[in-house]
Protein backbone atom coordinates (compact mmCIF):
# COMPACT_ATOMS: atom_id res chain seq x y z
CA UNK A 1 0.00 0.00 0.00
CA UNK A 2 1.37 3.55 -1.02
CA UNK A 3 1.96 5.94 1.41
CA UNK A 4 -0.34 9.05 1.15
CA UNK A 5 2.10 11.18 1.43
CA UNK A 6 3.20 10.39 -2.00
CA UNK A 7 0.34 11.82 -3.19
CA UNK A 8 1.02 14.91 -2.00
CA UNK A 9 2.37 17.72 -4.46
CA UNK A 10 5.05 18.96 -2.11
CA UNK A 11 6.29 15.26 -2.58
CA UNK A 12 6.33 15.06 -6.26
CA UNK A 13 8.02 18.58 -6.36
CA UNK A 14 10.91 17.36 -4.23
CA UNK A 15 10.98 13.66 -5.98
CA UNK A 16 11.27 15.00 -9.14
CA UNK A 17 13.88 18.11 -7.97
CA UNK A 18 15.86 15.22 -7.27
CA UNK A 19 15.33 13.26 -10.49
CA UNK A 20 16.19 16.40 -12.44
CA UNK A 21 19.14 16.91 -10.06
CA UNK A 22 20.50 13.37 -10.92
CA UNK A 23 20.00 13.73 -14.60
CA UNK A 24 21.64 16.87 -14.77
CA UNK A 25 24.78 15.40 -12.97
CA UNK A 26 25.06 12.92 -15.35
CA UNK A 27 24.52 15.00 -18.72
CA UNK A 28 27.22 17.46 -16.85
CA UNK A 29 29.33 15.37 -15.97
CA UNK A 30 30.66 14.69 -19.62
CA UNK A 31 31.70 18.30 -19.56
CA UNK A 32 33.84 17.62 -15.91
CA UNK A 33 30.89 19.59 -14.13
CA UNK A 34 29.04 19.27 -11.35
CA UNK A 35 25.25 20.86 -10.94
CA UNK A 36 25.79 24.56 -10.47
CA UNK A 37 28.63 25.17 -12.07
CA UNK A 38 27.49 25.35 -15.41
CA UNK A 39 25.46 28.33 -14.02
CA UNK A 40 28.38 30.05 -13.31
CA UNK A 41 29.76 29.47 -16.88
CA UNK A 42 26.68 30.70 -18.44
CA UNK A 43 26.56 33.98 -16.35
CA UNK A 44 29.97 34.74 -16.93
CA UNK A 45 29.88 33.68 -21.24
CA UNK A 46 26.57 36.16 -20.87
CA UNK A 47 28.49 39.09 -18.96
CA UNK A 48 32.73 38.37 -17.92
CA UNK A 49 34.34 39.64 -15.32
CA UNK A 50 31.55 39.63 -12.63
CA UNK A 51 32.09 40.03 -8.94
CA UNK A 52 31.77 37.33 -6.62
CA UNK A 53 28.62 39.26 -5.37
CA UNK A 54 27.25 40.01 -8.35
CA UNK A 55 27.77 35.93 -9.07
CA UNK A 56 26.40 34.86 -5.80
CA UNK A 57 22.98 37.43 -6.33
CA UNK A 58 22.49 36.09 -9.59
CA UNK A 59 22.42 32.16 -8.49
CA UNK A 60 20.75 33.15 -5.61
CA UNK A 61 23.30 31.26 -3.16
CA UNK A 62 25.23 33.09 0.10
CA UNK A 63 28.74 34.28 -1.16
CA UNK A 64 30.52 31.57 0.38
CA UNK A 65 29.32 29.02 -2.12
CA UNK A 66 29.18 31.20 -4.46
CA UNK A 67 33.38 31.60 -3.85
CA UNK A 68 33.62 27.78 -3.24
CA UNK A 69 32.09 27.28 -6.60
CA UNK A 70 34.50 29.34 -8.23
CA UNK A 71 37.32 28.02 -6.52
CA UNK A 72 36.35 24.70 -7.79
CA UNK A 73 35.99 26.12 -11.38
CA UNK A 74 39.54 28.15 -10.81
CA UNK A 75 40.94 24.58 -10.34
CA UNK A 76 39.72 23.11 -13.14
CA UNK A 77 41.72 25.75 -15.46
CA UNK A 78 37.74 27.27 -16.73
CA UNK A 79 38.22 30.53 -14.95
CA UNK A 80 39.96 33.02 -13.04
CA UNK A 81 39.96 35.48 -10.01
CA UNK A 82 41.61 39.20 -11.19
CA UNK A 83 41.53 41.86 -8.74
CA UNK A 84 40.15 45.50 -10.04
CA UNK A 85 42.95 47.81 -11.48
CA UNK A 86 41.10 50.38 -9.77
CA UNK A 87 40.72 48.99 -6.33
CA UNK A 88 42.60 46.08 -5.15
CA UNK A 89 39.99 44.67 -2.92
CA UNK A 90 37.33 44.14 -5.95
CA UNK A 91 38.13 40.58 -7.09
CA UNK A 92 36.04 40.35 -10.77
CA UNK A 93 35.88 36.32 -12.37
CA UNK A 94 36.41 35.72 -15.59
CA UNK A 95 36.49 32.57 -18.14
CA UNK A 96 39.42 31.28 -19.40
CA UNK A 97 39.35 30.44 -22.82
CA UNK A 98 38.80 26.65 -21.89
CA UNK A 99 35.90 27.67 -20.10
CA UNK A 100 34.83 29.85 -22.86
CA UNK A 101 34.95 26.37 -24.92
CA UNK A 102 33.11 24.44 -22.10
CA UNK A 103 30.17 27.12 -21.51
CA UNK A 104 29.56 26.43 -25.05
CA UNK A 105 28.52 23.10 -24.98
CA UNK A 106 26.22 23.57 -21.69
CA UNK A 107 23.33 24.90 -23.88
CA UNK A 108 23.17 21.54 -25.50
CA UNK A 109 23.10 20.29 -22.21
CA UNK A 110 19.93 22.42 -21.25
CA UNK A 111 18.00 22.15 -24.52
CA UNK A 112 18.58 17.72 -24.15
CA UNK A 113 16.93 17.95 -20.53
CA UNK A 114 14.03 20.14 -21.57
CA UNK A 115 13.61 17.83 -24.00
CA UNK A 116 13.57 14.80 -21.97
CA UNK A 117 12.05 15.86 -18.87
CA UNK A 118 9.22 17.21 -20.66
CA UNK A 119 8.74 14.67 -23.11
CA UNK A 120 5.20 13.61 -23.94
CA UNK A 121 3.90 17.22 -23.23
CA UNK A 122 2.69 19.73 -25.88
CA UNK A 123 3.25 22.72 -26.46
CA UNK A 124 0.20 23.88 -24.39
CA UNK A 125 1.47 21.93 -21.43
CA UNK A 126 5.14 22.71 -21.44
CA UNK A 127 3.44 26.44 -21.14
CA UNK A 128 0.73 25.55 -18.29
CA UNK A 129 3.51 23.51 -16.40
CA UNK A 130 6.01 26.87 -16.56
CA UNK A 131 2.94 28.96 -15.35
CA UNK A 132 2.13 26.91 -12.38
CA UNK A 133 5.25 26.26 -11.18
CA UNK A 134 5.62 30.15 -11.15
CA UNK A 135 2.66 30.37 -9.15
CA UNK A 136 4.14 27.54 -6.57
CA UNK A 137 7.58 29.29 -6.42
CA UNK A 138 5.68 32.81 -5.79
CA UNK A 139 3.44 31.40 -2.82
CA UNK A 140 7.04 29.92 -1.45
CA UNK A 141 8.82 33.65 -1.94
CA UNK A 142 6.10 35.53 -0.56
CA UNK A 143 6.33 32.47 2.43
CA UNK A 144 9.42 33.28 3.19
CA UNK A 145 9.92 36.91 2.48
CA UNK A 146 11.91 36.76 -0.87
CA UNK A 147 11.07 38.11 -4.07
CA UNK A 148 12.49 35.14 -5.81
CA UNK A 149 8.92 34.53 -7.14
CA UNK A 150 8.99 37.33 -8.97
CA UNK A 151 11.42 35.67 -11.72
CA UNK A 152 10.84 34.69 -15.67
CA UNK A 153 7.95 36.58 -15.50
CA UNK A 154 8.79 37.69 -18.26
CA UNK A 155 7.53 35.06 -20.32
CA UNK A 156 4.37 35.11 -18.93
CA UNK A 157 2.64 35.89 -21.89
CA UNK A 158 4.25 33.68 -24.23
CA UNK A 159 2.67 31.87 -27.05
CA UNK A 160 2.71 28.06 -27.10
CA UNK A 161 6.19 28.05 -27.42
CA UNK A 162 7.87 24.35 -27.92
CA UNK A 163 11.23 24.41 -26.65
Amino acid sequence: MKDPFTKTISYRLNHTARLQRAFSARLLADLGLFPGQETVLKLLSDQDGRTMGDLAAALRVRPPTASKTVARLTTQGLVERRTSDGDGRIVRVYLTDQGRERAGSIDDIWELMEEEITAGLDGKERKRLRKLLRKVEKNLAARLGTDEGDEDDADAGDEDDDI
